[in-house]
């Protein structure tokens, strides 16, 4: 598989499953408290993508709100906003949308025919790109990911988040469910059909939340199955660490036997010297009875050897009773020998290693190349 994005679908229905209502003015699903999680999403992610439909219909801002969410982005080297993204077939888009106003860079990826009308329409009001004919999702994911976009939020509308599920193209979904049923066949649903969708293919609950009434579900999507996207997840964590110029970035996650996840943390999530997997262990206690027979799945092996505090990520693993941990990249030897795996597995626990995510993980930590 090519390289691309991690995607994220973010979206909120009614109890039924709609997306909106057919009247003229946009239904709103979702409350402050859910909008301002969204607001926390778009602030870690590099673009935002919406089709035409929903630039022509909701018009929306598609920027950071909070302020102090901007601030931390500019701190990090980053615009306050992520980038816009768009899809057309036609080239019909407003210039005077909200989508085109100044603050972000504006991306519209066209169907060849729609290139020229757009440009007539837009002007220099965005960047086209050519998407094919017809508008092609990997030529657009390509465009990205060699434009540096890491992280894509996805947030509607029908037809994209369903051609991104249908496809397989998303790592995650976000799913908030409003306590009340629409009820109407002319209004738009979630409806990722057709696709490989079914009891057979399952998605990987990571979270349930309450948010004024909403429930927010979290899965995790992608091939593999559970170990391949808790893995996953990990590295994704690992794109929240402080930066550092003498220690990695990792993520770690708890699951227990059963799924649920039990506690995540990333390195100096917390503290300076601080190592995923003990932030993860930190949250939850280590005396958690959960932990006899849960997995702790990691971006980088656990550290064996470390000079920064008395205890490894290894001891403390052992320690907290641990028998199963899933890592993704093996440690290069910057800091030290980076025997965790042969530690684990002396110690009797089941140690998998899934390399076909180590070049992620190898990713966020380009600062300390060439030594990685």
């Amino acid at each position: 598989m090519p390289p691309r994005p991690y995607i994220l679908l973010s979206c909120a229905t009614s109890a039924d499953g709609y997306l909106d209502d057919a009247r003229p003015r946009r239904l709103i699903l979702s409350g402050p408290a859910d909008l301002d999680r969204v607001d926390e999403i778009r602030a870690g992610c590099d673009a935002i993508l919406v089709g035409a439909a929903t630039v022509r219909r909701d018009d929306p801002r598609l920027l950071v709100r909070d302020p102090r969410r901007r601030a931390r982005r500019a701190a990090r080297g980053l615009s306050e906003h992520p980038a816009r993204v768009t899809l057309t077939a036609t080239g019909d888009l407003d210039p005077g949308a909200r989508f085109f106003a100044s603050g972000a860079e504006r991306l519209v990826y066209c169907a060849t025919p729609a290139l020229a009308p757009a440009r007539t329409r837009l002007g220099d009001r965005a960047v086209l790109i050519d998407a094919g004919d017809p508008l092609s999702l990997d030529v657009v994911l390509q465009d990205l990911t060699e434009r540096s976009v890491v992280r894509l939020l996805v947030e509607g509308g029908a037809r994209v988040l369903a051609e991104f599920l249908t496809r397989d193209l998303a790592d995650e979904l976000r799913l908030a469910i409003a306590p009340f049923f629409v009820a109407d066949p002319a209004a738009p649903r979630f409806d990722p059909h057709p696709g490989p969708r079914g009891p057979e293919h399952p998605m990987t609950l990571a979270g349930v939340e309450r948010l004024e009434g909403m429930a927010v579900l979290r899965y995790l999507l992608g091939p593999g199955g559970p170990d391949h996207r808790f893995l996953s997840w990990a590295v994704e964590l690992s794109r929240r660490c402080p930066p550092s110029e003498s220690a990695f970035s990792v993520g770690a996650v708890i699951v227990a036997e059963d799924g649920e996840v039990l506690s995540t943390g990333f390195s100096r999530e917390q503290e300076d010297h601080d190592h995923a997997e003990e932030v993860a262990l930190r949250k939850l206690g280590y005396r958690d009875p959960r932990l006899r027979r849960a997995t702790i799945y990691s971006s980088l092996v656990p550290c064996g050897a470390r000079a920064s505090r008395p205890l490894t990520c290894v001891q403390h693993i052992v320690a907290a009773g641990i028998p199963r941990v899933v890592f993704a990249w093996r440690e290069p030897p910057v800091f030290t020998a980076g025997e965790g795996a042969e530690q684990l597995r002396a110690a009797g626990l089941e140690v998998i290693e899934l390399p076909d995510l180590a070049d992620r993980a190898r990713a966020v930590n380009a600062h300390l190349q060439p030594q990685c």
